[in-house]
């Protein structure tokens, strides 16, 4: 049977059944290092092959030399990929090129799925979820890492070339970093990689390769727009601090709003809110556009703010939701960008545009401040954003869903070598743990 791309959709379904999911597939994974081995049996392998009679992928005329030499390459550098077994493999594929180079069918057979087995345990590697990072989608993690899934799409791959180049480099920020490091260790004899450098790979790998999407990086500050999985513009950002910081997501964004409320985080509150109404009276609360709420909902009740003891506020023991209506002092700007995610984060305007010119720019409470809203409007909506009122809370949705990552990177390519910055929140360390602290609805 000729497996096209179709085929393999329909096929799907009936090979999650056959294979029982992953039951068969058991990995081990290292802590935050991103090592990792993974053992999937020769006889799930050939159960596709067995079942499914895919046309061979790597002795289709014979023994396809290029790809076999490209799939050893892959392997080869493998641990760079945090795939510690990767070495290993590509010496068992080398001894089965070379007996099946006899032309022997017994050896062919041997060979075409000794490679399957060895691609099949890189590829499962190579997608595993992000630690730490928050999918708001399942559709959103790493995906493909069924055998049969693995072993059909490469039999029906156009160019296996291709197929294994783009697969391996997963997108062009994880590719860079690896390829880089990969060079630097052959130069210098060295081939243990930086366990940072595999960190940094793990909260990179589920970016996409391909598509329209914005990813938020902590470590630098920075927001990269991509199209067809390409940088094409970027901006500064405000991140969060060491205490708070803006966790790892992967989430859609749908709509944008106009006019945004600011609710104020509980610390700024007792800081500098109540400290302000007890000095400055009431004026100060009503002209930066205030209300003590009664609830985070769409349509809260508003509380008298005479009816409240500013003093019990001040001192931490009266906890008041307050929220700032739209208008030039209000923290959000005139834009926020949010989507789904159980931390309440998103994206938004401010007016203080002086902080994006300091150097370190992990100021927020984990919300990300950008530097340039109305062109990120403008690419998010492929037109100018105006707000269709005055209304508070004014929400339109984009013509597309768009992809939204927020990672941390620490790792980048300076001249040819890899550099790290500071690492701020501490996720480099082998055994990181990623327990997010944000405040609801905090700026």
């Amino acid at each position: 049977m000729k497996l096209t791309a179709r085929k393999i959709g329909i096929l799907m379904t009936a090979c999650t059944a056959f294979l029982g999911g992953s039951a068969a597939l058991a990995q081990t994974a290292a802590p935050q290092s991103g090592a990792m081995t993974v053992s999937v049996a020769t006889d799930d392998v050939s159960a596709v092959y067995a079942s499914y009679r895919p046309q061979p992928i790597w002795t289709r005329s014979g023994i396809n030399e290029a790809a076999a030499a490209q799939l050893v390459s892959i392997l080869q550098r493998a641990p760079f990929d945090g795939f510690a077994e990767g070495p290993q493999l590509a010496s068992r594929v080398q001894a089965a090129v070379a007996q099946a180079r006899s032309g022997d069918p017994a050896a062919m057979t041997a060979a075409e799925h000794t490679l399957s087995s060895a691609w099949v345990r890189y590829v499962q590697a190579i997608r595993r979820p992000t630690p730490g990072m928050i999918y708001a989608y399942p559709v959103l993690k790493p995906r493909g890492t069924q055998v049969a899934e693995i072993i059909l799409t490469a039999a029906a791959a156009p160019s296996l070339e291709r197929y294994l180049r783009d697969t391996s480099n997963i997108n062009t920020i994880y590719a860079q970093l690896r390829d880089t490091a990969f060079a630097e260790a052959q130069a210098s004899g060295n081939l243990t990689p930086d366990p940072r450098l595999l960190a940094n790979l793990d909260r990179v790998r589920s970016i996409p390769g391909t598509g329209r999407f914005l990813v938020v990086d902590a470590g630098s500050s920075m927001l990269t727009l991509y199209e067809n999985g390409q940088p094409q513009d970027s901006m500064k950002v405000i991140t969060g601090t060491s205490e708070l910081p803006t966790p790892m997501i992967a989430s859609v964004m749908y709509y944008i709003t106009y006019n945004p409320y600011w609710h104020a985080p509980d610390h700024l509150v007792r800081k500098t809110i109540a400290p302000n109404v007890i000095h400055l009276g009431l004026s100060y609360f009503k002209s930066h556009k205030y209300d003590v709420i009664d609830e985070w909902s769409e349509n809260p009740t508003v509380i008298d703010p005479t009816t409240i003891d500013w003093k019990a506020a001040a001192a931490g023991t009266l906890h008041l939701k307050i929220r700032q209506g739209p208008g030039p002092l209000n923290s959000m700007g005139i834009l926020k960008f949010p989507f789904p995610n159980p931390e309440d984060i998103y994206l938004h305007d401010t007016p203080d545009h002086a902080k994006f010119a300091l150097a370190n720019r992990n100021l927020s409470n984990g919300c990300v401040r950008v530097e340039d809203a109305k062109r990120l409007g403008r690419w998010l909506l492929g037109s100018d954003p105006v707000a269709p009122g005055t209304d508070p809370e004014t929400r339109v949705q984009l013509p597309k869903g768009t992809p939204v990552y927020l990672t941390y990177i620490t790792a980048q390519v300076r001249d040819g070598k890899i550099a790290y910055l500071n690492d701020i929140y501490g996720w480099d360390s082998p055994g990181a743990q990623f327990s997010y602290s944000t405040a609801a609805a905090s700026e």
